[in-house]
């Protein structure tokens, strides 16, 4: 399964989502793959640390192999890299990916990324890839080598309003160039359950027939020692409300 997490609205936990949820599928014994699609490299240094700033190859080599012509291109195996976690592997990202963008338009490139996750399919469980909070080439290429989308939601009108534009491009995409593509669900993240506002837009948005997940992702300082340690909850703290989160989400993405 090759799944996309996805908002264009910034600030709304891609990366944290993407990381935590490809941990768990790994925890479980599902040999897993993250791929890191945006240059801010979160997902990268939340896995790798302060080595994310070192390692290579990464995705932005990844596609300027694609931009060449070569008779014996580079296996994509070449660009993945093993985590310190069992049954978890990274295609990590570089700052230098957005350079990239103006070249891979232009040479219509769209496609590649797709042909490459059909390949990888056959090796991993699980695909997750973490993509950048714009509607550019690089959230294109993946919603096109997708299954399912993933959108993370956080409570507040100004996400609402983002949604509705980020489900028209999903629409689009799969209107145009990928038939196949489906919104596996919205994941209500930083909920606040004692607060009046988060729990009416939750529910403005199931009135409305959208897709959103029974798991909600509690608000929680202990993210952030998440991401200083470099542990996804799954490793930092198995028992936490969170990490019984996640692995709760997790298991609605197996039922769906």
């Amino acid at each position: 399964m090759k799944r996309i997490i996805f908002n264009q609205k910034g600030g709304v936990g891609k990366s944290t989502i993407a990381v935590n949820l490809a941990a768990i599928a790994s925890y479980n014994g599902k040999r897993t793959l993250l791929i890191d699609m945006d240059a801010q490299c979160n997902s990268s240094r939340y896995l790798l640390g302060d080595a994310a700033k070192e390692v290579a190859p990464t995705i932005a080599n990844y596609f300027e192999e694609t931009l060449g012509y070569s008779f014996f291109p580079k296996a994509a195996s070449t660009y993945i890299h093993p985590t310190r976690f069992d049954n978890l592997f990274l295609m990590p990202s570089s700052a230098g990916l957005g350079d990239l963008q103006s070249k891979l338009d232009s040479r219509h490139k769209i496609y590649k990324l797709r042909d490459t996750l059909n390949e990888l399919g056959k090796e991993y469980d699980e695909i997750f890839i973490d993509t950048p909070p714009a509607y550019n080439f690089f959230t294109q290429s993946a919603l096109i080598a997708a299954d399912t989308c993933l959108i993370p939601f956080d409570c507040d009108d100004f996400s609402r309003e983002a949604l509705y534009t980020l489900m028209d491009n999903v629409a689009e995409i799969r209107c145009d160039h990928n038939s196949a593509l489906r919104i596996e669900g919205i994941i209500v993240n930083q909920f606040q359950r004692r607060a009046n506002l988060p729990q009416r837009l939750v529910d403005e948005l199931v009135a409305q027939g959208l897709p959103v997940f029974n798991t909600k992702l509690s608000s929680s300082i202990v993210i952030r020692e998440s991401h200083q340690q470099c542990l996804p909850m799954i490793h930092l703290d198995k028992n936490h409300k969170l990490s019984n989160e996640f692995s709760a989400l997790y298991d609605e993405l197996l039922a769906a």
